[in-house]
């Protein structure tokens, strides 16, 4: 386990140093979310009627949280496949090291360029004012189920990395985030679509952390009569552990089978 531990620490500096000496990369994961936001929030929120009142602002902001974390699994994904295709992973595979380090240095690197996204676009929420009323403790769960939501898109990300084949898929699955994260609360009210439409956006998974979030930060929009919604702070947790239970094996095996 310490040898394991210290190779999964040595592939983690590795990204950690290709990340550094492209700036720009962090950049863009950084402005993508800010630009989200500042586009909804206010060119197109002067529109936007929150259910039961309060600012769209607010009720947007915990939704921009949950996509940023949605956004970072491309970003997985690419590094994955770009290791993969330019024989970085095979020359891994071939050295006196842990197996598990590759993997684990990948997830540990992303889930650190995660904290650095989430805090960015805190921060921006915070300048332009949102606010969470929520508790110290409140406001910390929320963060930390925004977290574990990453860890289990992450290695949706891992895995999809290593059963991709070409790069020309890369665009088609990045294209696939945006009808997973705007079928979800996370922009509108899922009361505000039809009924059946709401019923699938309240069982997205991305839908139960928001309105987790929503709650424990206190903004509006937090509500709802349907079990999945209020149950939403359960579902929060079960949704990531369930989907890291199904990708993180199957994330395993293909990287095992890479040689077959």
């Amino acid at each position: 386990m310490r040898w394991a531990a210290a190779d999964g620490w040595t592939v983690t500096r590795r990204y950690l140093t290709h990340l550094a000496r492209q700036p720009f990369q962090v950049v863009m994961m950084v402005a993508f979310p800010i630009l989200m936001m500042l586009m909804f929030g206010y060119l197109l929120g002067g529109g936007m009627v929150v259910p039961g009142g309060g600012a769209y602002l607010d009720f947007l902001m915990p939704g921009m949280f949950a996509m940023t974390m949605l956004f970072g699994m491309s970003t997985t994904m690419v590094a994955v496949l770009d290791d993969a295709a330019k024989g970085v992973t095979d020359r891994f595979r071939s050295l006196p090291m842990a197996p598990s380090a590759v993997l684990v240095g990948r997830s540990t690197a992303d889930m650190l360029n995660s904290v650095i996204g989430l805090a960015a676009i805190l921060g921006c929420g915070l300048v332009v004012g949102w606010r969470p009323h929520g508790t110290v403790a409140e406001t910390v769960s929320a963060i930390a189920l925004l977290l574990l939501l990453r860890v289990a898109l992450l290695w949706i990300g891992i895995y999809l990395g290593l059963v991709i084949k070409t790069p020309t898929m890369v665009p088609l699955v990045q294209t696939l985030e945006f009808p997973i994260g705007f079928l979800s609360n996370a922009f509108v009210a899922s009361s505000t679509m039809p009924a059946w439409l709401g019923v699938a956006a309240e069982w997205n998974p991305l839908s139960s952390t928001v309105t987790a979030i929503r709650d424990l930060f206190g903004n509006p929009g937090a509500g709802g009569d349907s079990w999945i919604t209020g149950h939403a702070t359960l579902m929060a947790v079960v949704w990531p552990l369930v989907l890291l239970a199904i990708f993180a094996p199957l994330s395993v095996r293909r990287y095992r089978r890479l040689s077959n």
